[in-house]
């Protein structure tokens, strides 16, 4: 059947070269691709007709294929399903097309499709249901980003082994196809919106609409109308003066700029690094920008120059201006005081005025400051520090009676002076092997509180002892005092006093 087809509609063409050019059946054949004896048919059909050549103005390839084959379309007619119906059937559980054909056939069997081309009629019908409309993009208008879905592993020179994968970040402009690419850490919020500022240098202005993957970094809520963006995404956006547009979820075609940019980037430059290694995330970049800047710059096949050439032409100039200074990235939280008046950023912690335990403050940290607000109030400001279980504190934070009773290097020192020299020598020996003062609190306290136990005399004697061993660690002060080999002998009333006892033989026994 889609042989007979085809050469239906070179009817019009068999009769031209027969009647205007005179050609043979057979150079009538090998000029169309078809044989002479379906050339000899269609002239055989035509001179049994009551047509003359020419046609008649306006006459139809179908009206010809109708005049002609008259069995051969009649045979034809068949009576097509109910489509709109047989769809909503088929949303049915258990619901089938071989049942809904068969209830088909019912009707009337004779002019009934086949199974195989009942369902084939059907897969026709549905495609053409889906329309898809060809998008016109405005210089300047839109940024379409999203990741690769490959990722490249960097790997650690001194064992061989996959440190992480990186992340290949993709932007690309709407009406030029300037892309961007950049190897990333993850897609966690912080390396995703950097890389954004990247970009954002890179083509050298800001576009008016940014259309970003639901990814977490960039919508904390999906919704395909209505999306909640990420606070730390919306502020940067403001900051460059550009608005955030998510493409809706699984609706790939809303950033299909992105999805084809991803898969050039994926063919152009991934594929080119397969068969390198790389060490460190800067290496990475590297290559990755000299393939950029070889696919911007190359030619393309559909439209006119290359991609850098178009951008120069059509975007660059629509591109509004970046800001005096660029967007540094802040990690903002909020987060409830506890009753020791310090909150948890990043596994420290840091401390606010004491007056604020109990209310919510808002924490917005860089690279470098942590800066916490109390009804869009600076309260406290700190360096940033990376050091995971530790603590921040400023003394104006604290409770005045919290401040009397810290315990700090001066306080121990002072109170190890009183026991005496020998005291004061193992505390300051503590406090400066330790690379932290704070390291050496506990270590000093329990030796200074062995004075409650044993005496200051014997805890300054032990101390003088340990330090002349070159051994004053508190373990060896607790053994000296325990053992009592500090250097002072006990005194007691029983020490002076005569020892009797009926084993012990008396002064008269030697007489």
């Amino acid at each position: 059947m889609p042989r007979k087809r085809t050469e239906m509609r070179k009817i019009k063409d068999v009769l031209r070269l027969k009647f205007d050019a005179g050609l043979s059946h057979r150079d009538i054949g090998k000029c169309l691709s078809i044989g002479p004896a379906t050339v000899s048919e269609v002239l055989t059909r035509f001179q049994s007709s009551d047509l003359t050549w020419p046609l008649p103005d306006g006459y139809s390839d179908k009206q010809l294929e109708c005049k002609l084959y008259t069995s051969v379309t009649a045979k034809r007619k068949k009576r097509l399903p109910g489509f709109a119906k047989m769809t909503e059937e088929l949303k049915r559980k258990g619901m089938t097309k071989l049942l809904l054909w068969q209830e088909y056939c019912q009707d009337d069997n004779q002019t009934a499709y086949g199974y195989t081309q009942y369902c084939e009629h059907y897969q026709l019908w549905l495609k053409k249901q889906k329309r898809s409309m060809r998008q016109h993009h405005i210089a300047g208008d839109k940024l379409f980003i999203d990741y690769c879905g490959p990722t490249v592993p960097i790997i650690s020179p001194d064992t061989g082994e996959i440190r992480y994968n990186a992340q290949i970040f993709v932007a690309t402009l709407g009406a030029t196809n300037y892309t961007y690419v950049e190897a990333g850490r993850s897609q966690k919020q912080e390396d995703w919106i950097m890389a954004h500022v990247r970009a954002f240098n890179y083509i050298g202005g800001v576009p008016r609409l940014l259309v970003p993957d639901n990814l977490k970094s960039a919508v904390t809520k999906a919704h395909p109308y209505a999306p909640t963006l990420n606070e730390n995404y919306a502020k940067m956006a403001r900051h460059y003066g550009t608005a955030i547009m998510p493409a809706r979820p699984y609706r790939p075609k809303d950033k299909s700029k992105a999805e084809n940019a991803v898969l050039i980037v994926e063919r152009w430059i991934l594929m080119r690094l397969r068969h390198y290694m790389f060490y460190t995330l800067s290496d990475l970049n590297v290559k990755i920008n000299v393939l950029m800047e070889d696919l911007n710059n190359r030619q393309q096949r559909m439209y006119p120059g290359s991609r850098k050439q178009q951008f120069e032409l059509l975007d660059k100039p629509a591109l509004a201006s970046l800001p005096a200074y660029a967007y540094e990235y802040i990690d903002s939280k909020r987060a409830k005081v506890g009753p020791d008046y310090h909150i948890l950023f990043e596994k420290h912690a840091y401390s606010v005025p004491n007056a604020l335990v109990g209310d919510t403050v808002t924490l917005e940290a860089s690279a470098n400051i942590v800066c916490i607000y109390h009804h869009n109030q600076l309260v406290a400001q700190h360096a940033r520090t990376h050091k995971d279980g530790g603590f921040t504190t400023l003394k104006e934070h604290m409770p005045h009676s919290h401040v009397k009773q810290r315990f700090g290097p001066e306080r121990l020192l002072s109170w190890a002076e009183n026991i005496g020299v020998g005291a004061r020598g193992v505390v300051e020996w503590h406090i400066q092997s330790r690379k932290h003062p704070e390291q050496s609190i506990k270590s000093c306290l329990a030796i200074l509180h062995l004075s409650k136990q044993y005496g200051s005399a014997r805890l300054e004697a032990a101390c003088q002892k340990a330090l002349l061993l070159e051994r004053p660690h508190r373990t060896v002060v607790m053994n000296l005092l325990s053992n009592h080999k500090e250097g002072l002998k006990p005194t007691t009333e029983q020490d002076d006093a005569p020892v009797t006892h009926h084993n012990i033989r008396g002064q008269h026994y030697y007489q």
